[in-house]
């Protein structure tokens, strides 16, 4: 594997200026005062109950994501380009799904193959030729970034549905600042803590309707969701109501919620429920998660949903490796963020040169997620190899392979004391009626384990503060 990027020190040695603040104090500070801070901050997660569990285990049980206490560092050069970036590709992919769910031209001009969508199990044909809101799909995004080197940003995956972690950056943030008042008072670093305010403004700006404003509300599954703390963290800090299914219910095609001064209209419902379940007249009738005649208010354009029914047709492996060609093809400019390269193996000479070099390379389902279902090539002993290349021979177009990035590292506190983890960034992208908004910084995600490269908190994966310098 090739060598990987220090974000810290370059290969002489020499620190990189934006850490050389950090390196200097994490050599002040003795490794004893280290372990009781990071002890502190676990105490402090476990006592406000930042959990999550992992569907399918057995013994599922609420845990801990691993919480490291060196900060990672971005200049505010470095975050101005990735911004830019980020900000063109959301664009481009609001303007792709409204374009499959109508006129469909990008099908029409042979850029994206048709199967891709209509082939998509999250392709929504209840969606076609449904106007929404402000004609925006994806409000929230959540677009993953790897680094491989002082200039080399690359887009890992689309986050379009309902992308999850923003609780864990304000947390991580505001654990930093009661932890380390001294390391920030050292640094100018810019703040996340808005990133509440520029959400709630952002689904404010949603509403279908003008005149009033307008009540939001965040639908949750309930607290048997893995992800329920970032639920009921979000609610409290907009101010806004988090309710279940049971909570609303549908009359004249306006959506209201029980309150005990009576029914209240709802105008926005971030919803963070899938789509097979948010209305069981329109999608699983055995759903009771969510709400009766959801669907036909929605279609009336009396409630906005957040992020829209249907996104997920813009969010799997295989749509994202034609990402460059869709941003050329709707905003006539060239990626300021590209893709990794990325084999489909859905076509035969993909396929073939996927088959003979697996050992060096990552396979992943097209619609898997989590770090589940994969192939890390050089990490796989040859059994796993060969129970691989039987799964791609049955069913190719599940799959699609990538060369295995050298991910950037970043100082990460280890039982033996400050070591390179492996690292990729989740960044949060506003996108409302009014701007895009992006707070600086995201969430980053870290492999705790010595050359491991899967950092999902379901496979063992930690989180830092993410820092961008404001100056």
């Amino acid at each position: 594997m090739p060598h990987a990027f220090d974000e810290m020190s370059s290969t002489d040695g020499a620190i990189r200026p934006a850490y050389e603040t950090l390196k200097q104090w994490l050599a002040s500070v003795p490794q004893d005062v280290l372990d009781h801070r990071r002890k502190e901050a676990e105490f402090i997660f476990r006592r406000i109950g930042i959990t999550f569990a992992v569907y399918g285990e057995q013994n599922a049980q609420e845990r801990l994501i691993p919480f490291d206490i060196v900060p990672r560092i971005l200049t505010k050069e470095e975050w101005a380009r990735l911004s830019k970036g980020l900000e063109q590709r959301v664009k481009a992919l609001n303007l792709y799904i409204r374009d499959v769910y109508s006129k469909r031209d990008i099908l029409k001009a042979g850029v994206v193959p048709e199967e891709l969508v209509y082939q998509n199990p999250a392709f929504r044909p209840e969606m076609n030729g449904q106007r929404v809101p402000h004609d925006l799909y994806v409000h929230i995004a959540g677009i993953d970034i790897v680094r491989t080197g002082p200039d080399n940003f690359y887009v890992l995956e689309d986050n379009a549905r309902t992308p999850s972690g923003v609780s864990y950056m304000l947390e991580n943030r505001e654990i930093m600042l009661r932890l380390f008042p001294e390391l920030f008072s050292m640094h100018k670093v810019a703040p996340v803590e808005n990133y509440a305010d520029d959400l709630l403004a952002t689904l404010r700006s949603l509403s279908p309707h003008g005149g009033h404003e307008p009540n939001v509300a965040i639908l949750t599954p309930g607290i048997y969701n893995s992800a329920y703390y970032e639920h009921s963290f979000l609610a409290d800090k907009l101010g806004v109501d988090l309710v279940e299914g049971r909570d609303l219910f549908v009359k004249d095609e306006t959506v209201y919620m029980r309150t005990t001064e009576g029914p209240k209209r709802v105008d926005v419902i971030y919803r963070r429920l899938d789509d097979d379940f948010l209305d069981p007249l329109a999608f699983r009738r055995d759903s009771v998660l969510g709400v009766p005649g959801l669907m036909s208010a929605y279609q009336a354009g009396n409630v906005t949903l957040t992020n829209a029914v249907g996104t997920g047709v813009a969010d799997d492996k295989a749509v994202y490796s034609y990402m460059p060609d869709i941003i050329r093809f709707y905003l006539s400019e060239e990626p300021l963020l590209p893709n990794v390269p990325t084999w489909r193996c859905r076509e035969p000479d993909h396929l073939k040169y996927v088959l003979d070099h697996l050992p060096e390379l990552v396979v992943k389902e097209v619609h898997g997620s989590g770090g589940y279902g994969m192939l890390v090539g050089p990490a796989a002993d040859r059994a796993q190899i060969e129970k691989f290349r039987d799964k791609l021979k049955a069913d190719p177009a599940n799959f699609i392979a990538q060369p295995t990035l050298a991910l950037s590292t970043c100082p990460t506190l280890v039982e033996k004391g400050i070591a390179p983890r492996h690292v990729d960034l989740r960044p949060f992208i506003l996108s409302g009626s009014d701007k895009v908004r992006i707070v600086p910084g995201g969430l980053t995600r870290v492999a705790m384990k010595e050359g491991s490269l899967v950092v999902n908190s379901s496979q063992g994966g930690g989180t830092k503060d993410t820092w961008v310098l404001d100056a």
